[in-house]
């Protein structure tokens, strides 16, 4: 039985080489061949491939930010001219990394390890570290990529109001609404910018642009108000800290 592929790739010459790779070897069924992560998450979804050759730099969302966005994440084979990313590609369990431009030779070996792979017991354990490790590149500092149910929204963080622990997920609060992510707090914390983004309580953060005034609650305890109205709690730890960073 054939394996089916899909293909995600802004590049229609790299898309084609990948085909024609694929097409000199039996046993593979390209099902797809998306020119980007929107593109992709869509496809993924319907065809429910065996393996997909992800590019990792494309427009609106890049690969690892695509793979978030998945619920059920397949085997993944990177392709990209960014060699900056190799190490986290690996980090990330990817099955393997191919920098363009890549030899044919170099395209079997990577399919070969993918066989060997297939079956292997601890891939569903690859797969929990590929999502908590994919997101961490410089494009998260600025925007955090959501899913809700087939809409694919990136929300910029200047328009995060706070975010909030919810189980599993985070709630991301914005003017209009609010986004969950299968992130943890710890996370955020530490990929968002300090200066901008303040772990108020074990359950908050918040975006200090959107502070107002502090105010206590009772014996030593506060809250911070921000400009919608929404009051979050200040842990006794995190109050020192905000005072010293307010100069307060």
């Amino acid at each position: 039985m054939s394996k089916k592929v899909i293909i995600v790739d802004d590049e229609p010459l790299a898309r084609s080489i990948v085909c024609e790779y694929l097409q000199a070897r039996p046993g593979f069924e390209i099902v797809a061949e998306c020119n980007n992560g929107f593109e992709g998450v869509k496809a993924i979804m319907q065809f429910k491939p065996d393996l997909v050759f992800l590019d990792i730099q494309m427009p609106k969302i890049n690969g690892f930010e695509m793979l978030e966005m998945l619920d059920t994440v397949p085997s993944v084979i990177f392709t990209t001219a960014f060699d900056e990313y190799a190490i986290k590609a690996f980090e990330a369990n990817a099955i393997d990394y191919l920098l363009k431009p890549f030899s044919k030779e170099r395209f079997y070996s990577a399919i070969e390890k993918w066989r060997q792979r297939m079956n292997d017991e601890s891939r569903e354990e690859n797969v929990k570290h590929l999502l908590e490790n994919s997101a961490r590149q410089p494009e998260e500092k600025n925007r955090i990529v959501v899913r809700n149910n087939s809409e694919i929204s990136i929300v910029p963080v200047d328009e995060i109001l706070y975010m909030e622990a919810f189980d599993d997920y985070v709630k991301i609060f914005t003017a209009n609404s609010y986004f969950l992510k299968k992130k943890t707090m710890n996370h955020y914390e530490s990929v968002l910018d300090p200066l901008q983004f303040f772990r108020a309580h074990r359950s908050y953060i918040i975006n200090l642009k959107q502070l107002t005034r502090i105010e206590p609650l009772e014996k030593n305890s506060y809250v911070a108000l921000l400009k919608s109205g929404k009051k979050v709690p200040i842990s006794r730890t995190a109050y020192s800290k905000l005072k010293d960073m307010l100069g307060v």
